[in-house]
C-alpha cells in the first residue's frame, strides 16, 4: 500500500523516473500542482561529493533570501545589558541570559534562530544537547555568534537562513512558498546555490554539487538538470 495519498500519486503519474527539468520548469510544476490546503514550504536538497566523516570536508553557511523565507522567523537571543536591549528593539520573541538558558534547557524550543553574545556563549555552551541536534547552536560561520544582536535579528527576521551538511553529506535548504512568483522562488533558489558554492571546502576535489532536486512540504522531488547546477 503506498504511503502517500490520491492527490501526490495523481500529481507524480504527471512525471517521468529520473528525468531532469530546468530550475523554472520544476518550479512551475510544483506551482501548479500544490497538493496540500496550506501554503506549502518549497524546499531544494543537494547530494554533495564530499565525504561527510572528515570534518575538514563539512559544510555550513547562510544565504540571504531576496524574496524572504515567507514565514515568521522566530529569534531568540542570549545577551545581557545594550546587547539585549537592541535585540529586544530589533524584534526577537525572547531575549535573555540566565534565565532563558534554564528555560531551554527544560525544554522549550518553540523558536527558529538562537543567537548569542560572544560573553554569554561561553554559559550558552551548556544547551549542546539541546541546541546542537537542532541545529540551533549560535556560531560564528552562520552569523548567529556575534555582538551586534540587532544586525543579525534583522537579518534572520528578513529571510536570512542558516543551512548545514547532514551526516549523509546532504543539505536541505527551505527557500519560500509556493505562493511566491515562480520569478521570486528562482531567484531565491539561485541565491542558495551560489551559497552553498561558496561554502565548498578547499580540500573538496571533483563534482561538488552531485545532484539536487527541488520540492515543496507535500509534493514530489523534481530533479534539476546539471547545467543549472554548473551555471
Amino acid at each position: 500500500m503506498s504511503k502517500h495519498g490520491k492527490k501526490y500519486r495523481a500529481v507524480s503519474v504527471k512525471l517521468q523516473e529520473g528525468q531532469e527539468h530546468e530550475l523554472e520548469a520544476a518550479l512551475k510544476f510544483l506551482k501548479e500542482n500544490k497538493i496540500a490546503k496550506f501554503d506549502e514550504t518549497a524546499e531544494i536538497a543537494f547530494r554533495l561529493g564530499v565525504d561527510p566523516t572528515k570534518s575538514d570536508q563539512s559544510v555550513r553557511g547562510t544565504v540571504s533570501l531576496p524574496h524572504g523565507t515567507g514565514k515568521d522567523v522566530r529569534v531568540i537571543v542570549f545577551a545581557t545589558g545594550a546587547a539585549a536591549d537592541t535585540a529586544r528593539e530589533a524584534g526577537a520573541v525572547e531575549v535573555g541570559f540566565e534565565d532563558l538558558i534554564a528555560k531551554v534547557q527544560g525544554g522549550w524550543t518553540d523558536f527558529d534562530v538562537a543567537i548569542a553574545t560572544t560573553e554569554a556563549m561561553k554559559e550558552v555552551r551548556k544547551l549542546g544537547k539541546v541546541l546542537g541536534p537542532r541545529g540551533l547552536m549560535p556560531n560564528p560561520k552562520t552569523g548567529t555568534l556575534t555582538d551586534d544582536t540587532a544586525a543579525a535579528v534583522n537579518q534572520f527576521k528578513a529571510g536570512r537562513v542558516e543551512f548545514k551538511m547532514d551526516r549523509h553529506g546532504n543539505v536541505m535548504v527551505p527557500f519560500g512558498k509556493l505562493s511566491f512568483s515562480v520569478e521570486a522562488l528562482v531567484e531565491n533558489a539561485r541565491a542558495v546555490l551560489e551559497a552553498l558554492k561558496a561554502a565548498r571546502p578547499s580540500v573538496v576535489k571533483g563534482v561538488f554539487i552531485k545532484n539536487c532536486t527541488v520540492t515543496s512540504t507535500m509534493g514530489p522531488g523534481l530533479r534539476v538538470t546539471g547545467r543549472e547546477l554548473a551555471a
